[in-house]
């Protein structure tokens, strides 16, 4: 059996465990936090204007307001839910699970919310999977998962939403290798967001064209030629171990402070720790290797810069700045003085014997005492903590909309699709 029949026979039949589901709530929570306060962002306006010129039918709505088809508000709200990259990231992924699969999802789950949760649910697991099919290889080479695995777990879930079968999916999913695409060289860019939302547009695409009666080859993804094999893929075949049994997307991490993910274990480690900075005589963060190329900046002097600096960030929590905030991330944070007086008593340190969702931190204390902590995003959280904390985050974003939000998602129930319908409308915050 091809890789693509074995993903659509699991996108027909899987149900979901209630770990998942409860997982896929905060996910859809987190989401619409992400695409309410990204829709002032100048590429939602350049997206948004872009699915109103082509028009066609009014079927799905788009951040910010406009009614069009299905496909087009899953490239627009993909491409504007990712433009603060304030949504969640699967470390094994390596990519970002919402913002490339909830779009499609909601653009093509009319109101039907408990439908809306399966499709989600199986849209992340079949991407994650393929993500961990192809693997690092796959991300080194250039690629970038959220558009590329995320194609395919959009497929996966708008072929549930429409009601294909097995073999239907499996043409889905064999047209979604030759559209599947997306590119690490557009980080930085207004290209790096709408990745997200060709993997959206994908899963609708390919889909409801199968649904059709479109053939294609669903050799396509691990056959000779295939998807993997010409895009570097790793061929991971653990990656499809229990599949339907053992729900990997449950593993997703949500951003709770508006900077690089790398840095999120160590503001946690640091928070724990009950100081004054004028108490702080040195600190020492030890994290993975891999984030010194990435979030190890010394001496920023603008607000995106500070995203990306251990050294500011590890000031601002012990200064008592809220990291949940966009708005803590500005040009006058990053050149404040005290900050970056504070700067010079942070030295950071890397240890491959740490997990990359892992940090450890010391603060040696003006009177010879030391504070440790330690953190690791992967460890179990309690549910309550959880939904405080992304209601914290949904709060410093979204300001008096954050109860309706909380109430149209209804985390214990179905979620109320017209009530998010309307908030997905409103003017930005």
């Amino acid at each position: 059996m091809s890789l693509a029949r074995q993903i659509a026979a699991f996108a027909v039949e899987a149900r979901p465990t209630e770990a998942a589901y409860g997982v896929m709530a905060q996910s859809l929570y987190d989401w619409m936090v992400c695409g309410m306060a990204g829709a002032s962002e100048p590429v939602a306006a350049i997206m948004r204007a872009q699915a109103l010129a082509d028009g066609g039918s009014a079927q799905a709505v788009m951040f910010g307001g406009g009614h069009v088809p299905a496909r087009a508000a899953a490239l627009a709200n993909g491409t504007i839910s990712h433009a603060l990259d304030y949504d969640d990231t699967h470390f094994a992924h390596i990519g970002h699970l919402s913002v490339g699969i909830l779009p499609a999802a909601i653009a093509c789950a009319r109101k039907d919310g408990a439908g809306l949760l399966d499709a989600a649910c199986i849209g992340f697991e079949v991407a994650t999977r393929v993500g961990l099919w192809v693997g690092r290889g796959h991300y080194q080479a250039g690629f970038h998962q959220t558009a590329t695995a995320g194609a395919f777990g959009a497929t996966a879930a708008v072929a549930r939403l429409r009601g294909l079968d097995a073999e239907q999916a499996a043409h889905a999913l064999g047209l979604a290798t030759t559209r599947a695409a997306g590119l690490k060289s557009q980080f930085g860019t207004m290209g790096k967001p709408m990745n997200a939302g060709l993997a959206a547009e994908c899963g609708v695409i390919c889909a409801d064209l199968a649904a059709r009666g479109f053939l294609s080859s669903p050799e396509a993804l691990d056959g000779p030629q295939g998807f993997g094999p010409t895009h570097a893929g790793e061929a991971q075949a653990i990656a499809w171990d229990g599949l339907g049994d053992i729900w990997k997307m449950t593993e997703v991490s949500h951003k709770l402070h508006a900077c690089c993910h790398g840095l999120h274990a160590m503001i946690e480690a640091l928070s724990a720790l009950e100081t004054s900075p004028e108490r702080v005589e040195r600190v020492e963060i030890t994290t993975h290797p891999r984030w010194l190329s990435v979030c190890n900046q010394p001496a920023p002097d603008t607000g995106l810069g500070a995203k990306f600096s251990y050294a500011h960030v590890a000031g601002m929590v012990l200064h008592g700045w809220n990291t949940a905030d966009i708005d803590s991330f500005s040009d006058a944070c990053a050149q404040d003085a005290t900050l970056v007086a504070f700067r010079d008593k942070v030295r950071v340190v890397a240890h491959d014997s740490l997990a990359e969702t892992e940090a450890r931190v010391r603060l040696d204390l003006t009177d010879g005492t030391q504070l440790s902590g330690q953190h690791d995003l992967m460890a179990a959280q309690d549910t309550d903590q959880k939904w405080q904390a992304l209601r914290r985050k949904g709060a410093a974003l979204l300001g008096e909309r954050e109860a309706q939000l909380w109430e149209a998602v209804n985390p214990e129930g179905v979620p109320d699709l017209e009530a998010l319908s309307e908030l997905m409308q409103m003017e930005s915050v």
